[in-house]
Formats: C-alpha cells, sequence, structure tokens
C-alpha cells in the first residue's frame, strides 16, 4: 500500500484587484522581496496601475521587474509615477550631465582607485546624511555580468518587530548622527573622489526608530555605513548598541537576494530597508547600473521628533 502526501495549499500572492489589471506577484522571501509580471515600464502606466504597484511595493519593501530595457528618459519617467525625483547625489558630479538626477554606478569606475584603494561593502540606507533622504531608489541593471553581483535588501521594519519589548522602549526615545562616510577595506581612494563624496562633510540626525509614513510601521533607521554615534548615550554605550543592532539586521530572516539580467529593475523603499552591495563580481567583469531616487522627507520618531542638518 502506497501512502500519498497532501499537497499544501497557498493563498495567491497576486491580489485580485493586481489580478485584474494583467499583473502577477511572484514573492522571493518569506518576508521582503516580490517579482512583478505582466507590465510594460516602456509605456505609459495608467492611474490603477501605478496605484497597485505602490500597494505591492509597500507590502514587500522592495520589487523587481524583468526585461525592462528602458532608456533614461522612461527610467525618469517611470520614477515621477511615484513621486519628485531629487538629485543623483548630493555631492558626487552628475555622469550625466543632461540627466542629473540619473547616478552612475559602475564597478570599473567607483570601486577602486590607482592607490589600490577599495570600499568596504556594508548594509546601509541611502542617502541618511541628510535630513530627507529619499523615499525610494529604483536601480536599473545596464551592463550586468554573467554570474556573480547580485544585491541583498533587509526588512527594517520586521527587524524592529522582533526586539524584545525593553529594547524597543529603549530605541524609541533615542537618535542619532548620520555623515557621509567611505568606509575603505584597504588602500587608499584618490583623493578627488573622497573630496567629492565628503563634500562638506553632510551630517543629519535621524530617529534611532523611524515610523513610516504611509505603513505606520516602526522602523530600524540606523545603518553601518553612515550611523555614526547615538546623541543621548556614550560613544562607547551606543557603539554597543549600534553592533548589537547591525548583527541584528544581517539576520537571514530579514533578507533577500537577487540576481541581474540586463533589463532587471529594483525598486526599494528607502525608509524601510537597507541593501548590500556586492563584491563578487568576477575579475574583468564590468557591472554597471544607473539609479534615480525620489525626493525624501525628514524622518519622524515615535516621540514625534524630526530629523534634522547637524551643523559642521
Amino acid at each position: 500500500m502506497t501512502s500519498t502526501i497532501d499537497q499544501p495549499t497557498y493563498e495567491d500572492p497576486t491580489p485580485a484587484s493586481a489580478a485584474a489589471l494583467g499583473l502577477e506577484v511572484r514573492p522571493m522571501a518569506g518576508h521582503i522581496g516580490a517579482e512583478i509580471f505582466g507590465v510594460d515600464l516602456t509605456r505609459p502606466l495608467s492611474d490603477d496601475v501605478v496605484a497597485e504597484i505602490r500597494a505591492i511595493w509597500l507590502k514587500w519593501k522592495v520589487v523587481f521587474f524583468r526585461d525592462q530595457h528602458l532608456t533614461q528618459e522612461q527610467h525618469k519617467a517611470f520614477g515621477l509615477r511615484f513621486g519628485e525625483l531629487a538629485p543623483g547625489h548630493p555631492t558626487l558630479p552628475a555622469a550625466f550631465p543632461e540627466h542629473p538626477e540619473i547616478l552612475l554606478l559602475d564597478n570599473q569606475q567607483m570601486g577602486t582607485g590607482g592607490g589600490g584603494g577599495f570600499v568596504e561593502s556594508r548594509w546601509h540606507t541611502d542617502v541618511t546624511f541628510i535630513p530627507d533622504p529619499p523615499t525610494a531608489s529604483i536601480l536599473r541593471g545596464v551592463i550586468v555580468p554573467p554570474y556573480g553581483g547580485d544585491t541583498q535588501w533587509a526588512n527594517l521594519a520586521l527587524a524592529y518587530e522582533r526586539l524584545s519589548d525593553p529594547l524597543k522602549d529603549l530605541l524609541d526615545g533615542l537618535h542619532a548622527v548620520h555623515h557621509n562616510s567611505l568606509p575603505i577595506k584597504r588602500g587608499e581612494l584618490p583623493g578627488k573622489l573622497a573630496k567629492q563624496f565628503l563634500g562638506e562633510g553632510l551630517r543629519a540626525v535621524h530617529p534611532v526608530v523611524r515610523v513610516h509614513p504611509e505603513t505606520g510601521e516602526k522602523v530600524l533607521f540606523v545603518n553601518p555605513n553612515f550611523t555614526s554615534h547615538i546623541l543621548e548615550l556614550t560613544r562607547q554605550e551606543g557603539a554597543h548598541i549600534l553592533e548589537m543592532l547591525y548583527a541584528h539586521i544581517a539576520d537571514a530572516e530579514f533578507s533577500v537576494r537577487f540576481r541581474w539580467q540586463p533589463g532587471s529593475i529594483a525598486f526599494w523603499d528607502n525608509r524601510a530597508t537597507v541593501h548590500l552591495v556586492p563584491t563578487d563580481v568576477p575579475p574583468g567583469m564590468r557591472r554597471s547600473m544607473q539609479r534615480v531616487t525620489l525626493q525624501g522627507a525628514n524622518s519622524v520618531g515615535p516621540d514625534g521628533a524630526e530629523s534634522y542638518a547637524l551643523e559642521a
């Protein structure tokens, strides 16, 4: 006698309202990241489709699109359906003067310098060293190596939720300084690049926990790339707290890993995620990406305190 194993049934991850518009949602991990199919981003999008993509994005924190070979104008047009575009970067010069909203991220131009310097890859939220970091980032794969170069994201709302209640109570009232630093793994970077990135040494204060303005979730808002210290604590106390939070954020439960292909697009909520730039691009291969960001707003903590610039 043979036994059969009943196959479990699962809820369809595609909302009925999205399916009615021809969209399909395929989650990539348990708590963050989903691919969206059934839409051509080279064409104008209806308000209904934009609303559905936004709802899926808010739920999954980062969404991905395949085989979307956009021009730079189409890339910007897609971003504009979700908000105002920010400059490509607060300090780095525009690689495309006719498109100052686009930031070029190219491993053969930014990873190393003549002095053999390498920037260390750390989990980070984009541009948190200004009071109003981007709401979202939209990254487009232009030149993608055949293997290597995956990007990872982590869900900072879930990371906060998983903390113990006493620790949440402590963090809810703390505020941290963020600065535009370039963590060097080895060697020295060219002085020109370092001076461009550092600019005037931008710094901002953000709540350690921010309240997401659209979902109402509490979100950890620190990252090992840009967060310097916690205002209310001594440097030693704050360093211990931050190191614990950085280890916690990196828990695999909160993360998703994305394999790029030419024409792939990643669209993430910069208010609720950190991401990790890959370091495994094979030697001699090129990985060239282009990014637009959506203008952000000051973050607000559970205590009602808002972000602000910290004068040098």
